[in-house]
């Protein structure tokens, strides 16, 4: 990849794409562990090249995906509604068939000159549509070159990135003219409190009421703003790290032992900043764990769609992070881990939603990250389902969630790569001076996102 290239985006097309059947107009309630979600969005993208020797046109390409997303949300129709305050001033879904925000415009840009490794300034506000209404919106922009860009922005509180994966393979199904593989569950009883509730103490340790929020407290200045960046990770690498996280007999994930490196990384900064104490989080999906010891609960459980996910965080101090090895820091990874991946720890959340409703709440690790230093959350994108979002123009050669979030804790959400088996591309959303700190400290490992490295995948861009 080249110097950075600039370019402009003209839209010329935008209508509303509804499902191809009338649906009955009905409400859906959130369910208590969509209601932990703020008002945020979340941008996911895909770049395809144009097929060698193809004669199929832009025009040809926005048809197919339209034609496909009205047959995609007869069946995911809670993406053509609209949120709305119920009378509690809770969100509720108004399943009414308003549609989906559909843009096409063109970039007067190649697809190798993308600056992919800096989505600020490539993708925000260009390539990802922004969402003014309803729940979900789409862009699809031509590229000089004759690629395309597929781009979804989508309410959070709706949707989480399980449920959004199964959507975009649906959708791409439809387009090939395939049957949907796994049809949505919208059975919010799979997620209905116990009576009476049993809530665990350590859940008010991991959540708390946004009227029991502190005052934000500014630690970090406006000169370090929180900033996108994208890195691959080879194979090699990950397995390195797992070898290191593993030293001492323990056997860890590569999503804890990357997590734990990144831990390390960002301790640094902290101590040069004065902070004694850091905090990390990693996102738990619960589906697997709500369906256990029932197989048609668990049946159910695996197409469920809305928000099953929990935040456990640990902190530690800032000395020992960087004074021990690896292995230990994973070992504290998995030690806050271990008490959010069960059944019950699932359950008792649903039960302290209910204690709480209609107060609105928030993970706390969102909400105040930076209050006793800087934190941050790992997600981990391993099911995103790069490979199979191929609307019939092949396989995308990228494809990456964007989610500048808004919290003041960072966001980190590695991705399998569509150019090397094995290799991790990793999203970061993270304050401007831990992205230099980690470029230059862990070079070697995490490596920026260049047109080059994604060329292994035999496409060229």
């Amino acid at each position: 990849m080249g110097a950075k290239v600039d370019f402009t985006v003209t839209v010329s097309r935008e209508e509303i794409v509804a499902a191809v059947l009338p649906l009955q107009q009905h409400w859906l309630p959130l369910s208590n562990l969509d209601l932990l979600l703020p008002p945020v969005d979340v941008g996911v993208f895909f770049c395809y090249k144009k097929p060698e020797g193809s004669i199929v046109s832009f025009t040809y390409m926005a048809s197919v995906l339209k034609n496909a997303m009205t047959q995609a949300l007869v069946s995911y129709y809670a993406f053509a509604g609209e949120v709305v305050a119920n009378t509690v001033g809770e969100p509720e879904l108004l399943c009414n068939n308003r549609g989906v925000d559909f843009v096409e415009a063109y970039a007067d840009v190649e697809l190798r000159d993308l600056d992919l490794h800096n989505p600020d300034e490539s993708i925000e506000g260009k390539l990802v549509p922004e969402k003014k209404h309803g729940v979900l919106s789409v862009q699809a922009t031509e590229l000089r070159c004759g690629g395309i860009v597929v781009a979804c922005t989508f309410d959070h509180r709706i949707a989480d990135a399980y449920s959004a994966n199964m959507f975009l393979v649906s959708w791409a199904e439809m387009a090939r003219s395939k049957s949907i593989s796994l049809l949505p569950s919208f059975r919010r009883s799979l997620v209905n409190p116990r009576r009476p509730g049993c809530i665990d103490p350590s859940l008010d340790h991991m959540y708390v009421p946004i009227s029991s929020l502190p005052p934000p407290k500014q630690h970090y200045q406006p000169t370090d703003p929180l900033i996108s960046r994208i890195y691959y990770i080879t194979s090699e690498q990950l397995d390195e790290l797992q070898s290191l996280a593993c030293t001492n007999g323990y056997k860890r994930t590569k999503l804890e032992s990357f997590s734990a490196f990144l831990w390390k990384m960002i301790a640094v900064l902290a101590a040069q900043d004065g902070f004694k104490f850091t905090k990390m989080g990693i996102v738990v999906d619960g589906r697997a764990r709500l369906g256990e010891g029932d197989e048609e609960k668990a049946s159910s459980m695996s197409c469920y769609f809305g928000n099953v996910l929990s935040i456990p965080f640990g902190g530690q101090r800032v000395s020992e992070l960087m004074e021990k090895p690896l292995w230990w820091v994973a070992n504290q990874v998995h030690d806050f881990l271990e008490q959010a991946v069960t059944k019950e720890h699932f359950l008792g959340l649903i039960d302290w939603v209910e204690a709480h409703r209609p107060e609105p709440a928030l993970a706390k690790i969102y909400s105040n990250g930076s209050e006793e230093g800087p934190a941050f959350v790992v997600s981990s994108g391993q099911r995103f389902p790069v490979s199979k979002v191929d609307f019939g123009w092949g396989k995308p050669v990228f494809g990456s969630y964007h989610f500048p979030w808004g919290g003041d804790s960072g966001y980190v959400m590695p991705m399998p790569s569509p150019a090397r088996e094995g290799d991790w591309v990793v999203y970061m959303h993270l304050f401007k001076r831990q992205v230099e700190l980690i470029e230059a400290e862990a070079s070697g490992v995490l490596r920026p996102l260049t047109s080059d490295y994604l060329e292994l995948s035999n496409y060229q861009l």
